[in-house]
C-alpha cells in the first residue's frame, strides 16, 4: 500500500485487510523500486517509521481483558470449544444445550468482543488471554 496516512489505526486496518506492505508517499523512487523487488521476492516492505509503529504495538505487554469483553462462564465454555475446533453441534452435545442456544451465546460473544466471525472471535479471545 502506498499512502500518506501513517496513523496506527489505518496501518493495522490495511494489514488486517490484506496489505502486503505499507509505504508512505514520501518514499523515494529508488526505495519504491527496491520495495517492489522485495515484495516480488515475498517480502513485506514498510517505511521505517511504519515498521517502528508495528514493532512498538507488538512489544507492548499483553492487555488484560477489559470490563466490556468479560464473558460469562457459559460463553467461556463456548469460546474454548471454538478454540478446540468443535462444531456448533458438538458444542451443543458436549454442553447439553441446543444448537440455537450455542448460536445465541456466539452472537453475544461476537458483540462483547466486537468481532464478526468465529475466526476473529477465537483470535481475539486468545490475544486477550480469555482462553
Amino acid at each position: 500500500m502506498l499512502t500518506v496516512f501513517d496513523d496506527e489505526d489505518k496501518i493495522f486496518r490495511a494489514i488486517r485487510n490484506g496489505a502486503s506492505g505499507y509505504l508512505l508517499k514520501h518514499t523515494s523512487p529508488s526505495e519504491l523500486i527496491a520495495a517492489i523487488f522485495d515484495l516480488h521476492r515475498g517480502g513485506s516492505p514498510m517505511t521505517a517509521s511504519v515498521a517502528r509503529k508495528v514493532l512498538v504495538h507488538f512489544q507492548q505487554p499483553q492487555s488484560t481483558p477489559s470490563e466490556g469483553t468479560l464473558l460469562s462462564p457459559r460463553e467461556l465454555d463456548i469460546i474454548k470449544g471454538l478454540v478446540a475446533g468443535y462444531s456448533y453441534k458438538l458444542l451443543a452435545d458436549h454442553l447439553h444445550i441446543s444448537i440455537d442456544t450455542v448460536r445465541s451465546h456466539i452472537r453475544s460473544i461476537y458483540d462483547k468482543l466486537q468481532v464478526n466471525s468465529k475466526t476473529e472471535a477465537v483470535l481475539k479471545a486468545m490475544r486477550e488471554g480469555l482462553v
